[in-house]
């Protein structure tokens, strides 16, 4: 983990956390540069002369400042909307070493990357594929696209979070695939530059990454057989980190397998990481408002809840959670639950903990799928995120927390 105690005070990549929650509104983010930087530069190193492409995932964590960190290191990005793309182009990342995700690309949203000269489309369906190229043609360009595959891989995941299974939304099946890839090579608005597989997220087993590539590579060759060549080959993300001690795969052991079975094709390797660049760069910090106790169960309420962090009550996900102050008082098994009105609304349960009202918590590994998957639930206010610099160690604001005009300048008033 991320955290250690100096003198029973949580520190989290050297700051101490008491001092910057004694002065900030709860609940906030707090994430770390040096993590983010290590995390990506870890898999670029990785690679060494072998050619490659890192495309961040912009979904995991998608505020300005940890893309911008990124496009100066070299990343690219996988992006899953037109909003997506937006917040790159905001940030510095260069659109030509975007790829562009998804099911359900709107029309507009076609466009707009067309426009903005993106590196390519990851096809998802026949229909999408004739959409693109007639967009195309209107416009007058010629469309970049990869097909993805559904390479039907069973993961130990959750099953809310594998994407490439027999019943999930995305990719093409197998058999289909040469069909797809013909029909492509025949339309005058289409380039076909790759192939794309993702099999699911937060994987901690490489075996499934392993098959996946091995069905790509019996595709390209059927594909060569075809007279259909690729310039890239985009294997996705969804290496896990660990939530709860659990062993987590290394990156530099994951690519190597990755590069020796992909070699002889001699082909760019893309990849799609997000959890395992920022998720373990992040922490949200919690303020206990009030203490409760059941004949058979005692609450710890805290300001955080599932409209700041969904993941807990969404994927049942383990967070581990921690006293800002270690004290020596008798820890008491308890719900750390939250203010919405669902019962659903838990950060974690059955915690061994010592805390009462005006402590602090800190729940770690949340800077993947925490502050994207936040809402304004209940009327409640998004928090602010913070991020330490990895050079200096001050901290920077680099999203205010909602405030409630912002929440309702949309909405028109009743009269």
């Amino acid at each position: 983990m991320s955290t250690i105690y100096n003198d029973d005070i949580l520190f989290f990549d050297g700051i101490n956390v008491l001092d910057f929650a004694l002065i900030n509104q709860t609940p906030f983010y707090l994430y770390s540069e040096k993590i983010i930087t290590d995390n990506f530069l870890d898999y670029q190193n990785s690679f060494g002369d072998n050619a490659h492409l890192i495309c961040y995932s912009v979904k995991a964590n998608s505020n300005l400042s940890v893309l911008s960190l990124l496009a100066k290191l070299g990343s690219g990005f996988d992006i899953v909307s037109g909003g997506e793309l937006s917040r790159v182009i905001m940030a510095g990342g260069d659109p030509k070493k975007t790829v562009f995700s998804g099911v359900g690309k709107t029309e507009e949203e076609i466009r707009f990357a067309l426009a903005s000269n993106i590196m390519c489309f990851n096809v998802e369906s026949y229909d999408e594929l004739m959409t693109i190229n007639a967009i195309a043609l209107e416009e007058k360009v010629i469309a970049s696209i990869s097909i993805r595959i559904n390479p039907e891989i069973d993961v130990n995941t959750h099953p809310y979070i594998t994407t490439g299974m027999k019943d999930n939304k995305f990719g093409i099946e197998q058999s289909d695939i040469l069909e797809i890839y013909t029909m492509a090579s025949k339309l005058n608005g289409i380039k076909i530059t790759g192939i794309d597989c993702h099999i699911g997220s937060q994987i901690t087993d490489l075996k499934p990454f392993e098959e996946s590539v091995s069905k790509i590579i019996s595709i390209i060759n059927l594909l060569k057989n075809n007279n259909i060549q690729l310039n890239h080959i985009d294997i996705g993300g969804g290496l896990g980190i660990s939530y709860n001690n659990e062993e987590s795969p290394n990156k530099s052991e994951f690519i190597s397998r990755i590069i020796d079975l992909l070699k002889p094709l001699a082909t760019t390797i893309l990849i799609e990481p997000g959890r395992s660049i920022v998720g373990e760069a992040g922490i949200l910090v919690s303020k206990v408002v009030n203490t409760k106790s059941t004949p058979s169960k005692k609450f710890i309420i805290v300001d955080a809840g599932m409209s700041d962090l969904l993941r807990p009550p969404l994927y049942n996900a383990f967070h581990a959670i921690k006293e800002v102050f270690h004290n020596n008082e008798s820890k008491f098994l308890c719900d750390v639950v939250g203010p919405i009105c669902e019962t659903a609304d838990f950060l974690g349960k059955d915690r061994t903990l010592s805390l009462s009202k005006g402590d602090y918590i800190a729940i770690e590994c949340v800077g993947a799928y925490g502050f994207t998957l936040s809402s304004n639930y209940n009327t409640r206010l998004k928090p602010a995120e913070y991020i330490i610099n990895k050079d200096t160690k001050s901290i920077r604001e680099i999203r205010k927390r909602d405030t409630i005009d912002q929440i309702l300048d949309n909405e028109i008033e009743y009269l």
